[in-house]
């Protein structure tokens, strides 16, 4: 049985049916000029396509002749006196234009008696055609699309490189011209892509998109990076292969990284001036070989792939700089790190994904059966292999091939070897990254890779601090250009959230340290296997090597530890973690070379009071600590101490010998009653936590001048704020709500510094006015009417202010007076009904369950003058008034959609979303077709019951981050640029009303800029041969075609059509990927 081939929406061919496809007017020039090039063409051996019957039947383009379009590699209009009085020969054009821009199909126009400004601004003969197609066209909508499609292509034609007539007599040396040149361009043989090119095709677009093709404005220079194995390499040739054809020259420099190592730049220098300009030449060092290569090539088109770069150097030796080539040249470096892209003045980037699930299934049904059929049983195999592959297509190559004929069983068990000891050739190919790093930051990142994965930051930042200082935030910057981590920051500080990394990368970094030592786990750097552990402490075998230890037994088992001494030959252990674990005969020595000891469970038994740690600069302890009791003078050192949950903790003693001291928390420890003196004279103390701590009834006076953070949240028994000793310039951030403290301190004034202050009820609210306050929450206040204005002075400077769950019932008139304020939370002031006053730039009103509120100050909410100034979110409960007029474009469903050119437009949107049993829901965005990630910079939720209204500059300003060179782009070449708002699944989001109104929207009399139905022209019969034919997805060039989103009020009023239409949306979606690609 023949072996079948993946689906034609995925796979891709350079097998052509004709070399040179001819466009022409047959009674202009079949028997002259187009006649004699077919012959010439012929007789050199090129098979070229010709409309040898010139019978054109009916006004539109046949499928047999759209068929032998998309089979032909370069096309040759030749555009003469009467090309553009047939509607034949412009629908060719058309199509021709198509493959151009999705293919990378090579278009060479011949102006035979016409000049080329004529074509392009359709001027004499080309005009007084399409004035008499426009007059034939006049009363049928369809055709007058389809003449601006002619006009189009007429203008993006002319444009291109081509060939104008010689004189009389003259045209053999024309037709000579063209016959060489494309002579040239045809002995370029393709390069291999793919033995199984999946999901190539969108990711072509999205790089093509950046290169800006039909421009011979300047030199463009796009990079292409991510992790190993993701398919840089195989998404560049793919990229060659489309468009090398526009390009006088061109070259693919193979692995660059390694052929530089073996053979010298020059060598790479020598390739590339012979491949681009026919120049043989032996260079004697690489610095002889830049000033040819500029002279070479400074005034010709090329186009150069540098593949797999990994230093400055080669770009240096190779493009080191946009002045070295031609007008109209593009330069693709593909690459694993991304710092390296920028370091060179590189802006254009393309980050590489995964494929998804279904792209996955589908190559490793091909790798591993040679068919998309999947014998029956292995689906649940299919799927465990897809999920250890985490998308990446060189890994799913390798597993996939090395399955093959395989059972179920030998899956299994290869599948479970893979997670005992990598694949050494993925391991290979992934480890390049991690070669590429420095010593210390290869330090880093096997600390995270073999004991920190799945932690959030947070939980083990302060671990890294203690070896690596204040260069961990560098060290993490370059293992994110490397692609080896991913970093998710908070908004506006900038600071680390979160710290994530592949699954497979996490793989290879484990199996870096197993490679240290293959048999003695005693002989590595990390230990983070249990069985591991356990081996080296029962048979004493540690060594010298063994820098960092992360235990974590599911339960409290014990450890044999031959006479307490297991840790004795670790004498560079700098790290020791036990989330969980006894030693059957107590700890009675650690090195003393340990930085940071984490211990949850320590019990007193544990450890002997005589072990030495002078070094030691993070201690972080869980459960009863009489050992830290006895100890603490030994640690003159200590940076960290971290006492949380120790639950039998009653009293901290003195601490004066941790002069070092900069963070102390014992948060939750529940029983613990005083705190000594010594705590708040810690100078260089920074954060102190006693969160949680409920019976803490008393804390000491505090002379703290170095303090930033103060948390005593929920400690329910303490009644007294600390008296303070002196002015701490330093805090900006204090925390005592759900505390039982009555009133603060005279001495609190010296919190001259203070920015943000949470309290709650039972409190005398201060008369001091601090002028440097920014946040105060108040929740739980039960603040009244008539306590509300003493608050409102503390807001002088202040930017969000807190009062949710009080008894006020009016927000008053002199919150107008407030210019700073941004945010006010007012949720669940089921009293509150009149809002009075509202701070002139105020982004954010809470008003969640505030039941109570009145129709007037919902009005005045949902009122058009106070959206003007940009108000970015409220929330209130609904009512009667619906939608307000002043919003033009309304209707029902979960998603708001729109189009928009030229520039981002500043909107503001309403949902409002009936009653229901679920409580809330959040909201995706997608920017032609593909979703933004909105993480922690712009959270948006809509609630049950609720209307949310919500202006989109903060998330213009992340699209702006995310998509910046191809929104700018597109925005330049007046392209369409679609967006969608979709609620997340929700029971009655179906029902939900929304609108959206366009602020400084043009005038009716002049072209529109956002709309909200599809903008693109009507399909044509030849479009939809194309789709029929599972052609590639439309160019990303052109606007989508897509059916009307927008469900009009009162069109979709049951159900069924509304689910009908839903469906109808996610398939529209569907067509939007694969049309525009990602940003």
């Amino acid at each position: 049985m023949a072996m079948q081939s993946p689906s034609s929406s995925t796979s891709i061919s350079y097998e052509y049916k004709y070399q040179v496809f001819l466009s022409f007017r047959g009674s202009d020039t079949r028997y002259g000029f187009t006649g004699n090039l077919y012959k010439a063409l012929t007789d050199k051996g090129i098979n070229t396509f010709i409309d040898k019957n010139g019978l054109q039947r009916g006004d539109e383009i046949t499928p047999s002749l759209l068929k032998a379009i998309e089979e032909s590699r370069i096309f040759i209009p030749v555009f003469s006196i009467n090309y553009a009085s047939s509607s034949f020969c412009l629908d060719e054009l058309v199509h021709i234009i198509h493959c151009y821009k999705t293919k990378g199909r090579l278009v060479l126009p011949v102006f035979f008696g016409v000049e080329p400004t004529v074509v392009r601004h359709r001027k004499g003969s080309y005009g007084e055609a399409l004035a008499e197609h426009e007059k034939r066209f006049q009363n049928d909508p369809k055709n007058m699309e389809r003449l601006q499609g002619w006009k189009k292509a007429l203008s993006q034609a002319a444009n291109l490189s081509g060939y104008h007539d010689s004189p009389p007599g003259y045209e053999y040396k024309l037709i000579g011209k063209i016959v060489k040149y494309i002579s040239n361009k045809i002995s370029r043989q393709p390069l291999h892509v793919a033995t199984y090119p999946v999901g190539l095709q969108s990711r072509v677009q999205q790089v093509k998109s950046l290169l800006d093709e039909g421009s011979d404005d300047g030199v463009h220079m796009v990079g292409i990076y991510g992790i190993g194995g993701l398919g840089k390499s195989t998404l560049a040739r793919q990229i060659y292969n489309f468009v090398a054809d526009q390009f006088e020259g061109s070259c693919f420099l193979h692995d660059v990284r390694e052929n530089s190592a073996q053979n010298n730049l020059k060598y790479l220098q020598e390739k590339l001036l012979l491949k681009t300009t026919g120049l043989e030449i032996k260079l004697d060092h690489v610095s002889e070989g830049i000033p040819v290569i500029k002279e070479r090539l400074c005034r010709k088109k090329i186009l150069l792939i540098l593949d797999d770069v990994d230093n400055l150097k080669q770009l240096h030796a190779l493009a080191g700089g946009l002045d070295w080539f031609g007008c109209g040249s593009r330069v693709i470096i593909t690459t694993r790190n991304k710092d390296l892209l920028s370091s060179h003045g590189i802006e254009s980037t393309h980050a590489v994904e995964g494929l998804n699930e279904t792209e996955a299934l589908e190559l490793l049904r091909w790798m591993a059966f040679k068919s998309d059929k999947v014998p029956s049983g292995y689906e649940d195999i299919l799927n465990r292999a897809v999920a250890y592959a985490f998308g990446l297509p060189l890994v799913l190559e390798v597993v996939g091939s090395n399955l093959f004929g395989k059972s179920i069983e030998d899956w299994k068990h290869t599948l479970d070897g893979y997670d005992r000891i990598p694949n050494k050739e993925i391991q290979k190919i992934l480890k390049v990254s991690y070669d590429a790093l420095e010593e210390e930051e290869q330090s880093v990142f096997l600390d995270i890779a073999c004991c920190f994965k799945g932690y959030q930051w947070k939980e083990f930042e302060d671990i890294l601090c203690a070896h690596y200082d204040h260069c961990i935030t560098h060290h993490l910057g370059v293992l994110a250009g490397k692609s080896l981590v991913k970093i998710s920051t908070y908004y506006p500080s900038g600071s680390i959230n979160d710290v994530r990394l592949h699954d497979l990368i996490k793989d290879m970094g484990k199996e870096v340290v197993r490679q240290e030592s293959p048999k003695e786990p005693g002989e590595r750097s990390r230990l983070w296997r249990q069985e591991d552990i356990i081996h080296v402490l029962k048979e004493n075998t540690g060594t010298s090597k063994i820098e960092m230890i992360y235990m974590n037994l599911h339960s409290m088992e014990s450890v044999i530890d031959k006479k307490g001494k297991a840790f004795k030959k670790m004498t560079k252990l700098k790290t020791l973690i036990i989330e969980n674990g006894l030693f059957s005969g107590g700890l009675k020595y650690l090195p003393s070379s340990l930085r940071v000891l984490k211990w949850k469970g320590c019990l007193s038994k544990c450890l002997s009071s005589k072990i030495s740690m002078k070094v030691l600069l993070s201690l972080i302890f869980n459960l009863l600590i009489c050992f830290f009791l006895v100890c603490m003078q030994k640690f003159q050192n200590m940076k960290v101490l971290t006492l949380d949950y120790c639950e039998y903790l009653t009293h901290i003693p003195d601490v004066s010998g941790l002069s070092n001291l900069e963070k102390l928390s014992f948060t939750c420890c529940d029983n613990l009653i005083t705190i000594h003196n010594s705590i708040g004279h810690l100078n260089k103390l920074e954060w102190l936590s006693a969160y949680g701590c409920r019976k803490l009834e008393h804390f000491r006076p505090l002379g703290l001048a170095s303090l930033k953070k103060l948390i005593l949240y929920e400690c329910e028994c303490l009644d007294n704020f600390p008296e303070l000793l002196c002015k701490m310039a330093h805090i900006k951030e204090i925390d005592i709500s759900n505390t039982s403290i009555g009133e603060l301190p005279f001495s609190f004034q010296n919190l001259s510094e203070l920015h943000e202050l949470t309290v709650t009820s039972g409190m005398k609210f201060p008369k001091i006015v601090f002028s440097n306050m920014t946040k105060l929450s108040l929740s739980f206040f039960n603040l009244s009417d008539e306590c509300l204005p003493i608050v409102l002075k503390w807001c002088v400077n202040m930017t969000h202010l807190d009062l949710s769950f009080s008894n006020f019932k009016i927000l008053p008139e002199c919150l107008r007076e407030c210019h700073h304020l941004v945010e006010i939370n007012v949720m669940c002031c089921e009293s509150l009904e009149e809002i009075r006053g509202i701070p002139p730039n105020l982004k954010e009103l809470c008003a969640r369950y505030c039941k109570s509120l009145s129709s007037s100050s919902r009005r005045m909410l949902m009122s058009q003058k106070l959206h003007e100034a940009g108000c970015t979110k409220i929330y209130f409960p609904n009512g009667r008034e619906g939608i307000p007029d002043w919003f033009e474009h309304q209707s029902r469903g979960p998603i708001i959609s729109f189009w928009f050119r030229k520039e981002i437009p500043s909107i503001t949107c309403i949902f409002i979303l009936p009653k229901g049993n679920e409580y809330a829901t959040s909201v995706n965005v997608f920017v032609n077709g593909y979703e933004i990630e909105i993480g922690c910079y712009w959270s948006l939720f809509f609630f049950t019951d609720h209307t949310t209204l919500f202006h989109t500059s903060k998330l213009n300003e992340l699209i702006k981050t995310q998509c910046e060179y191809n929104i700018e782009k597109g925005l330049l070449k007046n392209e369409w640029i679609y967006v969608e708002f979709k609620l997340k699944d929700h029971e009655n989001s179906v029902y939900a009303q929304r609108g959206i109104h366009v602020w400084n929207e043009k005038s009716n009399t002049e072209e529109e800029n956002v709309v909200f139905t599809d903008p693109c022209i009507t399909k044509t019969k030849s479009d939809e041969y194309l789709n029929q034919s599972n052609n590639t997805s439309l160019s990303q060039f052109e606007p989508p075609l897509k059916k009307q989103r927008l469900v009009e009020v009162g069109v979709s009023e049951t159900e069924e059509d509304i689910n009908a239409s839903l469906q109808q949306q996610e398939l529209m979606k569907e067509e939007q990927r694969k049309t525009w690609g990602t940003f």
